[in-house]
């Protein structure tokens, strides 16, 4: 005997499944994506039944959510409802799988120079950081000191003091060599000493354990700057967020300082530019908004007098 097609309304058969096989299975942080995926079905199509799921409504419902979402997070979504579907497949509630041969479409990533506070938090509760060096160790190095790429690659043990939250930037790595190898820094204000807070000190401390001392932490030969902005963007895609560069946290990192008040020359120094004007012209559009901050301040405190 066949079963019969349900009518149900699909976000309600939607959140009923999620509770039944997700909520006590996953992670929270995972769970919650699943309700954010019921929300939005929930919002672009409140009135479509099971019994009316087919190959054209639901590339439909995709495109709708692509219309305003990135490609990859348009799979996603599409990920979370197959799960779904293809359950109520096997149970007789639909005749056909609807997501056969489905078009993923999208808007086009959008880039940026540098992520906002909130930005930068969410991509970095993406990384996975074990107990010994990996990409999204030096994604989080990058983050919290600003340094080059090159600058990050030839790090070695001894490059930082732990007790003292220093880490001293005397060379680069020869990245697009295949062998790799010890370069001079960018220039001589590129030499310099870092501050770091004891978590990150702490935390390096421990995975460079037992690690030749005068040997990079992270690599050993070449190492494709692509490679690490492939990792980043997928990072991105996961937080939601606007996908950036490795050399884009590096401003991320200035622009943070910036906005907390750090002054320019601090910030020159930190980054180990050649002088501040080199500063002053990169980041001239965080500086112009800060003035005119600082005018509007000047404005009010006059106005007390």
């Amino acid at each position: 005997m066949s079963k019969k097609i349900s009518t149900k309304l699909f976000y309600r058969y939607y959140g009923n499944w999620i509770e039944l096989y997700k909520k006590g299975a996953i992670r929270q942080v995972t769970l919650d994506k699943y309700y954010l995926t019921e929300r939005k079905l929930r919002e672009l199509a409140p009135e479509l039944r099971l019994s009316e799921l087919n190959r054209q409504t639901y590339q439909k419902l995709l495109n709708d959510y692509a219309e305003t979402h990135e490609k990859h997070t348009t799979l996603d979504f599409h990920h979370h409802l197959k799960a779904a579907i293809i359950d109520a497949l096997d149970d007789g509630m639909i005749k056909t799988d609807p997501t056969r041969r489905v078009i993923i479409k999208g808007r086009k990533p959008k880039k940026k120079k540098y992520l906002n506070l909130f930005e930068l938090q969410m991509l970095l509760k993406q990384l996975k950081l074990g107990t010994e060096p990996n990409w999204d160790w030096f994604i989080l190095l990058v983050a919290k000191t600003g340094l080059r790429y090159a600058e990050a690659l030839a790090l070695t043990p001894n490059d930082f003091n732990y007790e003292k939250q220093v880490i001293t930037v005397t060379k680069t790595w020869n990245y697009k060599y295949a062998g790799g190898g010890f370069r001079p820094t960018k220039n001589p204000t590129s030499k310099r000493n870092v501050m770091i807070d004891w978590q990150l000190a702490q935390q390096f401390k421990q995975i460079t354990q037992g690690m030749d001392p005068d040997k990079p932490i992270f690599v050993s030969g070449r190492a494709f700057n692509s490679t690490i902005n492939i990792i980043l963007e997928r990072l991105c895609y996961q937080a939601e967020i606007p996908v950036i560069s490795i050399h884009g946290l590096r401003h991320t990192h200035a622009s943070l300082l910036l906005y907390e008040g750090v002054s320019v020359a601090s910030v020159a120094k930190r980054l180990g530019h050649a002088n501040i004007t080199t500063t002053q012209k990169t980041y001239l559009h965080i500086i112009q908004e800060l003035e005119n901050k600082d005018n509007d301040k000047v404005m009010h405190h006059l106005s007390q007098l």
